[in-house]
């Protein structure tokens, strides 16, 4: 199931630069994951420092 972003997001692009697939942009108010890209592998979990990716 693919990962999402909360409203806890402060864009500081390390999920982004992180995603193996490029499924991250940055979105007006906080990145986003477009859901048809990601592989659901967790890397961007992993790195997000405010723990704002969770998965749907």
């Amino acid at each position: 199931m693919p990962r999402k972003v909360t409203d806890t997001c402060i864009q500081c692009g390390a999920c982004i630069n992180e995603c193996p697939v490029g499924a991250i942009t940055a979105g007006d108010t906080q990145s986003e994951i477009n859901p048809d890209e990601c592989i659901d592998c967790g890397a961007c979990q992993a790195v997000c420092p405010v723990q704002a990716i969770i998965e749907e």
